[in-house]
């Protein structure tokens, strides 16, 4: 086990594990707890105010891999079962910035777009048996993606709102508070005393959206607020813990960081954790507000706008710090890759780098990394003499044992390591083959004649269909394939940038990837 430096006098981070058990964490956080704390702290929120109270939804509202996996034992969708509970007394409004739609950012986790996304959403409430009011698309003039996304809505019956970029922000506190400010705005109609305001992605508007509603609100005689939903950072833990940490790897690239609260500090003489972006508005924001309700602000700190229990659901303390630790190494590998393809800046990379440092990470602290690197070596020494490019692939099984693949000229790395995981669990010998030749082959010569490929070995999602052929016939790939579900959450590390079929068979599987910042080929367009 290797020993990992003190970042800072307060904080003790737990060794993190090099050898077959590193990566399996302990429960570390209590769903049930959470959601206890924070139903009924925004429910207290709720009666500070007459009418209504709009709450800004801080982060993913479903599907919150990151918190996830830097609180083990966080589900996913914990949000959308207290909105469940809400339900009753809630609106949502979901919100867009045109710029997103326009640039086609895309949200990782899934590799689809902001408006995709934003779909995608939509249908999941609604399976959730969640309604979404209306969808605001903000910061519009007219760009002409932004324009078919509103369409699109109109046409499958949805309301949309555009907002324009409000005049005066963020200095002109008389122009903003105004009927060309804030005003400007169409108002959005909702029916329940809490409003949760949500989007995709940080920058989405939802803001400017709350404070325009609350602006024609007040215009006519009603009594509302505004609170944040947050999750990140956890203000009740020090700022150097390794959970805020990471929460500054995940936002390295909007340069996002903590600090301490000084407005909490001044107003209370308490130390409280918060980042850099709700801080500098602050000020803004509290005028904003009292300009508005022409009342002093309720609100003396940030951290008294925010609605966030998180830190009071964490029952094993060791066991967030070791798995957030984890996660800044995953966000270095991802802003690596990110900057070869051109998606981020180099300091983007540089400012996670630093983090590793200050928590005393190294690359190979995570379990899955040298293995992979190793699988590689070994097949560039097993092809000496050879050109092209050698991949390894590791991946960590639920029990810790670890699992290697490379490239072959029958299948890529990611496929040959969930193979040999496969067959491990299903304790099948590897001389035994899960895929008979004549699949193989009539594949390979389909996109070799057919399809005029440029490489004929099987990415994952390839490997998986034929696997499913097989399991027709073969017993043996039929128990093989019933343990790709029990890949779900595994750990896993390739030397090189996934082409996208082995991308998106990953996704599925549901593994969380880190690759080397390099390409599996030379070409510079793979299908």
């Amino acid at each position: 086990m290797s020993i990992v430096k003190k970042p800072h006098p307060s904080i003790d981070v737990p060794a993190i594990a090099s050898g077959e058990n590193a990566g399996i964490f302990k429960i570390g956080f209590d769903n049930a707890k959470y959601l206890h704390e924070q139903t009924q702290a925004i429910l207290e929120r709720v009666k500070k105010f007459d009418d209504k109270l709009y709450l800004e939804f801080g982060g993913k509202i479903l599907f919150d891999y990151h918190a996830s996996r830097v609180l083990p034992g966080f589900e996913p969708n914990v949000k959308m079962r207290l909105l469940q509970h809400l339900k009753d007394k809630a609106d949502i409004i979901l919100c867009i910035y045109a710029g997103d739609i326009e640039r086609r950012k895309v949200r990782a986790d899934f590799g689809i777009t902001y408006d995709v996304d934003a779909l995608k959403l939509i249908d999941d409430l609604r399976d959730w048996g969640l309604a979404v009011s209306a969808v605001v698309i903000t910061r519009f003039d007219n760009q002409p993606a932004a324009t078919i996304f509103k369409n699109k809505l109109e046409r499958q019956d949805i309301r949309v709102y555009t907002h324009r970029f409000t005049k005066g922000y963020p200095t002109d506190i008389d122009m903003i508070v105004s009927d060309a400010g804030y005003g400007a705005n169409e108002y959005i109609k909702t029916h329940k005393p809490l409003v949760v305001v949500t989007g995709p992605g940080p920058g989405s508007g939802k803001l400017a959206t709350c404070l325009s509603q609350l602006y024609h609100d007040h215009k006519k005689g009603l009594n509302s607020g505004y609170a944040k939903f947050e999750t990140f950072p956890i203000w009740s833990v020090p700022l150097k813990h390794p959970v805020n940490v990471a929460y500054e790897a995940a936002t390295a690239d909007i340069r996002d960081f903590n600090l301490i609260d000084p407005f909490h500090l001044e107003a209370y003489g308490e130390t409280s954790v918060n980042y850099n972006r709700d801080v500098e508005v602050f000020p803004v924001l509290r005028r904003i507000l009292e300009k508005i309700t022409g009342l002093d602000s309720i609100y003396k700190s940030p951290t008294d706008m925010g609605v966030n229990r998180a830190g009071f659901g964490i029952i094993d303390d060791d066991a967030i710090k070791a798995a957030s630790c984890q996660e800044v190494i995953r966000r270095y590998f991802r802003y690596s890759c990110e900057y070869v393809m051109g998606f981020v800046d180099k300091e983007t990379v540089q400012r996670v780098e630093l983090l590793m440092e200050e928590l005393g990470m190294r690359q190979e602290d995570r379990c899955v990394v040298a293995p992979a690197r190793e699988a590689a070596k070994e097949a560039q020494e097993k092809k000496k003499g050879n050109e092209g490019v050698f991949c390894g692939a590791a991946i960590q099984l639920p029990d810790g044992r670890i699992v290697t693949g490379k490239n072959s000229p029958l299948m890529h790395a990611a496929s040959s390591a969930i193979f040999n995981a496969i067959k491990k669990l299903s304790d099948i010998p590897d001389k035994i083959h899960l895929l008979s030749p004549s699949i193989i082959d009539s594949i390979r010569n389909l996109k070799k004649d057919v399809l005029n490929a440029k490489t004929v070995s099987l990415d994952l999602e390839e490997t998986m269909i034929a696997l499913s052929i097989s399991a027709a016939t073969n017993p043996a790939a039929q128990m093989a394939m019933e343990k790709l579900k029990s890949l779900k959450g595994c750990e896993m590390h390739m030397t090189h940038i996934p082409t996208p079929g082995d991308e998106a068979g990953l996704r599925r599987l549901g593994v969380n990837l880190t690759t080397e910042p390099n390409f599996s080929t030379k070409m510079l367009f793979v299908a």
